[in-house]
């Protein structure tokens, strides 16, 4: 199955990674993703929470279960032993080694990332493609329309807060994530 490595800032927006995701479990491709970029997933989100007035406990607590929850339905996920690899691809920004080494030793044929400057061609192994989740979801629900439906409508019937259609989801992966072509493949099989 085509594997591809998400980056933190494809998984910290909820509706982008629950619908990344989503196409994961309908077994459109396999995420990766290092520990690195799971411990930055779990600040991140607390972070946030904490921003929003949540409590210290509580936000890390949240930023903890759903790093755990991701753990438990993607087992396979997490890339080990790509640590030697860090540092042999002088990356403008040396934070950013792990991903390329998680791919390369994850077998990833693709990095989804929003940072794409942080991931020049020179610079990241030929056969790994540096693309952007909006590219991504395209390429990903071209593979099979129906089953990416099925994944919009899986996370319908899950999102509760606030709870939305697949029409209102489809239209905040238009307007939130530039989706377009995306949404556009899953709006003409309607």
């Amino acid at each position: 199955m085509f594997a591809a490595v998400l980056d933190t800032c494809v998984l910290w927006p909820s509706l982008q990674r629950d619908f990344l995701l989503s196409m994961a479990v309908e077994g459109l491709y396999r995420p990766l993703w290092s520990e690195v970029i799971l411990d930055e997933l779990e600040f991140h989100e607390a972070a946030k929470l904490e921003r929003r007035g949540h409590g210290a406990a509580t936000a890390h607590a949240a930023g903890a279960r759903l790093v755990g929850t991701m753990r438990e339905y993607f087992d396979d996920a997490l890339v080990t032993g790509w640590e030697p690899l860090e540092g042999t691809f002088s990356l403008p920004d040396p934070d950013d080694e792990h991903v390329v080494a998680a791919a390369v030793v994850g077998g990833a044929g693709v990095i989804v990332t929003l940072n794409r400057k942080d991931f020049p061609r020179e610079r990241v192994p030929r056969h790994i493609q540096v693309i952007s989740p909006a590219e991504f979801a395209a390429d990903t629900v071209s593979v099979s329309p129906a089953a990416a439906a099925r994944a919009v409508e899986m996370l319908a019937t899950r999102l509760a807060r606030p709870p939305m259609t697949v029409d209102e989801i489809l239209d905040q992966l238009v307007t939130r994530y530039g989706m377009d072509d995306a949404v556009a493949l899953l709006r003409d099989r309607e």
